[in-house]
């Protein structure tokens, strides 16, 4: 298999993993800190293998999940495709940040994706998000470091398999 096809491959299943996750529950106040993993994955793309993903592939896979999802249909395409955009423009500064500075970073985008996420919804008039709405990000910023070591992992074991 080539290096292009089995890194597609790569990416597409870690995507549907990071879907996976957000349908499982989570219990009862905690729900509020899961994070959002589809940016997690998608951040991870953007910033080693810009070539893989792009803002319109992250729209299009944000359609996808809108869909599996029920949401507003291109809420998590636009939040996806900002997302991803944002990681590119300062992907030379990302990618040699330490991890903890890269975590911040991460953080900071994923607040920008609150953000959207809030704007979307006061405009589609569901009001506004309770306190703990504002908590994902944080998560995301926590968990970033794992996300970023199973995903670079993952892609140095096909690296050398391929």
């Amino acid at each position: 298999m080539s290096t292009h096809r089995s890194g597609r491959a790569l990416l597409l299943g870690a995507v549907a993993v990071a879907y996976a996750l957000m349908l499982l529950p989570w219990p009862g106040a905690s729900s509020w800190l899961k994070p959002y993993w589809p940016a997690l994955v998608l951040l991870y793309f953007a910033i080693e293998t810009p070539e893989r993903i792009g803002p319109v592939s992250a729209f299009v896979i944000g359609l996808i999940g809108d869909l599996l999802y029920g949401t507003l249909l291109g809420e998590q395409a636009l939040r996806l495709s900002a997302a991803v955009f944002i990681a590119q423009r300062f992907r030379a500064r990302l990618r040699f940040f330490p991890i903890a500075q890269q975590s911040l970073a991460i953080g900071a985008i994923l607040l920008n994706d609150r953000i959207l996420a809030f704007l979307i919804r006061v405009f589609g008039g569901d009001g506004t998000p309770p306190p703990p709405f504002w908590l994902a990000p944080l998560s995301g910023a926590l968990l970033w470091p794992w996300c970023f070591l199973v995903l670079d992992l993952l892609a140095h074991r096909e690296r050398r398999a391929a």
